[in-house]
């Protein structure tokens, strides 16, 4: 592939520490999928309020990606950035912020994430209306979805439409939903759809059940990666840390360790772009090798770590892999 400007930038420039570290990363991920391996992307932190879906979009429209983990609130802060954006407020002295200033945000009905103030009435609510009804439909009818299958039914529908406040090819979830892209949840109780929803199960207005839980992800999970693991094998790209990437990696130990599939492959490629230091039993800040230990990744295993920012290096690797 004739690489554009950017790629063509950072192989010149980025040449030691975390700058090469990135380099190998991008020529690792791509060589991977040269080979005809496929990649899971895990997304922790606050990524889709910081707009990786303008990169991460384009990765899913190119099949770059074959499956994602990721956060609840990275699946719907998507979706509240494609409706609610031009409502949105950036604080960049948000570091000198008083805890009254904190309060008046509140007050005003901003949630704050870091430099960026996400609108509770456009952006929760105006989904709210419309992701009851699809959940209480399919209650009705006896039926049973996860939470990201719940949010491709909302998108695909087109009930938002005219609330869009940003271009469509900037919002990874309209891609995903677009490709039928499997999605892993993990923990997306802890979400502000999640609250909701729970808030709808103590109402007694919803059933629990309504939802399909955690243990029916890795289920699930399981399944698609002994469907998929062949060949080349299945690679983890990691962004950031925490429940996005520990709870899907988890699915090798489990089929080899407690189902005795040994025949089961380790992940064939492994990249974490992280700034979590290695301490105290960090699993952020743990480097690759110790993934080893826990049959999770073979001693042949590609591995990589950028210590730096998910929202500068993320973009940057997945520039050079579109050949931008």
């Amino acid at each position: 592939m004739n690489k554009g400007p950017v790629s063509q930038f950072i192989q010149h420039h980025y040449r030691h520490f975390n700058a090469a570290a990135l380099v190998d990363a991008a020529k690792g991920y791509e060589t991977h999928l040269l080979e005809g391996g496929k990649m899971m992307v895990t997304l922790a932190g606050a990524m889709s309020t910081a707009e990786l879906g303008i990169s991460l979009a384009q990765m899913i429209r190119e099949d770059k990606i074959q499956i994602i983990s990721c956060t609840g609130a990275n699946l719907e802060e998507d979706v509240m950035n494609l409706v609610a954006h031009t409502h949105y407020k950036r604080v960049p002295n948000y570091r000198e912020l008083s805890p009254k200033e904190e309060w008046e945000l509140l007050e005003n009905g901003y949630n704050r994430v870091t430099d960026t103030c996400i609108p509770e009435e456009e952006a929760f609510r105006r989904i709210q209306k419309h992701i009851h009804k699809i959940w209480k439909d399919a209650e009705d009818k006896g039926e049973r979805y996860f939470p990201h299958e719940y949010m491709y039914k909302l998108l695909l529908s087109g009930v938002m439409k005219e609330h869009y406040e940003i271009p469509v090819e900037h919002s990874w979830m309209i891609a995903a939903a677009e490709k039928n892209l499997p999605i892993i949840v993990p923990g997306w109780e802890d979400s502000t759809m999640g609250n909701i929803f729970a808030s709808y199960v103590v109402k007694g207005e919803l059933k629990a059940s309504t939802m399909k839980s955690g243990i029916e992800y890795m289920v699930w999970l399981s399944d698609w990666y002994r469907h998929n693991s062949a060949g080349k094998g299945i690679g983890f790209f990691q962004i950031g840390g925490g429940i996005a990437g520990d709870f899907p990696i988890c699915v090798v130990p489990m089929l080899y360790q407690d189902l005795e599939m040994h025949e089961v492959p380790f992940w064939s490629y492994f990249c974490q772009i992280s700034d979590s230091t290695t301490s105290y039993g960090s699993y952020s800040g743990a480097v690759p090798n110790e993934k080893i230990t826990w049959g999770k990744l073979d001693i042949h295993t590609p591995k990589f770590i950028v210590e730096s920012d998910a929202t500068i290096v993320a973009p940057l690797i997945f520039a050079y892999i579109l050949g931008l």
